[in-house]
Parts: structure tokens; C-alpha cells; sequence
């Protein structure tokens, strides 16, 4: 659903191309790297890498979350998908008026577009800081994932990233042997102090809003 900036500890290093395949469905607060693509497979496709200011060794830099042992650097995604942000109206939950929900946790059809739809760009946050990444972005192995559920948890415990660059405190899921990636302090809800009536805003109960909040320090080497 998305990253929370609570204190990122400076500016991303950048917008980049998202690898095809996954630019898209990328939700925000996955772990990622950089890696070098082959610029467009035919001749159209490279002219429209040449366009975006690509030349050289028929290479450009992508971001991707399928993470290998030894991949570097790594960083925290900021783009995403519903319900968070992306999503310009919504989403949803049945074909009648009425039935719209605007909330986080909605399950219905989206009514907006995913934060890199139109440029194709990943926004990459490498400094260590303060972030929130909700739960829906992370391991979510009922017990021994990043969830509430999990009672394992607790403040300051490491957490490792999933070869698939899912946040986890289970060291085994690691897509490089007891690399830490961050550190748990605590769940936190989206902070409102006010409540929406749920026959207002959807058809069915939305999933609460909540967040894993985590301080973030990379591996530089």
C-alpha cells in the first residue's frame, strides 16, 4: 500500500526506470536494489529508451525488488498501488451508487492509477532514517512475519529482507544470509483521532490502516 516518510534521514537518491514486470504492481515500503537492463528489446522500444536520455552500452538502471545474495545498493521504494495513494478516487466495492470506499483497506476495483503508470519511475530512499511501511508490504507469515499476530516481535529486533524484498523478522527468509536491513520499533494506526461510520464510506468493513515502523540502515558494502 505504501511507504511512510516519518523521518527519512535526507532526500532519495533518485527516480528510476522500474524493471518491466513489476514496475506496476510494486505496493511502496518493499526493499530494492538497482541493477543494469538491456535497453529495449526492438528497435521501438530502444528509441524510447534513447528518448528518455539512455546511451552508451545499450545498458540503463532499473530498480527491481527481486533481490540476490550481494545485491547493492539497497533501498527503500516510495511508489505504490491502492489504497493509499495512486489511487486518484478510490475504489469500488459494488456496482450501485453508494458503495465507493475511500479508506485504506479496501478490496474493491481501483479507481486510479499506480504512482508509476505514466513515467515508469521508482522513487529510491537508501539513507538510514525513520519509515513506516503498512502491513500489506512486508512478510505477512501470521507468525513470524511483520504482524501484529507475530508475538515474537519486539522493539529493536532485526529485520531482513525477503528475496522478493519483503520486510521480515525471520532471519531463514533473508535473501542473504543474516544481512539486517532495519530494526522494529513499533505497529502504529494511520494517527487519526477521527473515525469515519463504516456505513459511509463502503459496503464491508475496511482493513485498519496500520503501519510497521522501522528505523532503516542499508548495508553500504
Amino acid at each position: 500500500m505504501a511507504l511512510i516518510l516519518k523521518y527519512p534521514g535526507g532526500n532519495p537518491i533518485g527516480e528510476f526506470d522500474g524493471v518491466d514486470g513489476e514496475v506496476t504492481t510494486v505496493k511502496g515500503g518493499e526493499v530494492g536494489t538497482v541493477v543494469s537492463v538491456t535497453m529495449g528489446s526492438d528497435a521501438a522500444a530502444a528509441d524510447a529508451d534513447g528518448s528518455d536520455g539512455y546511451v552508451g552500452a545499450n545498458q540503463r538502471p532499473a530498480v527491481t525488488v527481486t533481490l540476490a545474495d550481494g545485491a547493492r545498493p539497497l533501498g527503500l521504494i516510495d511508489d505504490g498501488n491502492s489504497p493509499h495513494y495512486g489511487t486518484l478516487f478510490g475504489s469500488v466495492l459494488g456496482a450501485t451508487v453508494g458503495q465507493q470506499s475511500f479508506g485504506p483497506g479496501s478490496t474493491g476495483t481501483v479507481l486510479g492509477p499506480h504512482t508509476a503508470a505514466a513515467s515508469g519511475k521508482l522513487t529510491f530512499w537508501t539513507k538510514p532514517g525513520t519509515y513506516g511501511v503498512t502491513l500489506d508490504a512486508v512478510d505477512t507469515t501470521p507468525s513470524t512475519g511483520l504482524t501484529l499476530t507475530n508475538t515474537t516481535l519486539s522493539i529493536g529486533d532485526p529485520l531482513y529482507a525477503t528475496a522478493s524484498g519483503l520486510l521480515t523478522p525471520n532471519s531463514s527468509e533473508s535473501f542473504e544470509t543474516d544481512l539486517v536491513v532495519a530494526r522494529f520499533l513499533n505497529f502504529e494506526t494511520n494517527g487519526s483521532l477521527v473515525t469515519t461510520p463504516v456505513s459511509l464510506v463502503s459496503a464491508t468493513k475496511p482493513i485498519p490502516f496500520n503501519i510497521a515502523v522501522i528505523e532503516f540502515a542499508p548495508p553500504i558494502g
